[in-house]
């Protein structure tokens, strides 16, 4: 099931991308300070688009999946010390 999700997903993707490419062929100057670049519009479009999407998926996991991980293995560590303590015998 999550195959054929995948294989859709992947289709939409590469028909989008040819769909922004072609109704966007017009060449634009990218100036980058050190270099100018003339690259299509569709392909500008769509390098920012995953640049986009890399910097917030990155930023999610720097300040959410991160700390949330953290707490979690520090609560399994206390869990753990706490169930060593409970298991010896008081003398």
């Amino acid at each position: 099931m999550y195959r054929i999700a995948i294989i859709i997903l992947i289709v939409l993707a590469i028909a989008l991308g040819l769909l922004v490419g072609t109704l966007n062929h017009e060449p634009v100057v990218t100036d980058l300070l050190w270099i100018q670049l003339e690259w299509p519009l569709g392909l500008v479009l769509l390098a920012a688009l995953a640049a986009g999407l890399v910097i917030g998926l990155l930023l999610n996991w720097l300040f959410a999946t991160l700390p949330l991980r953290m707490q979690l293995r520090k609560s399994v560590r206390q869990q753990s010390s706490d169930l060593k303590e409970s298991e010896q015998p008081n003398v």
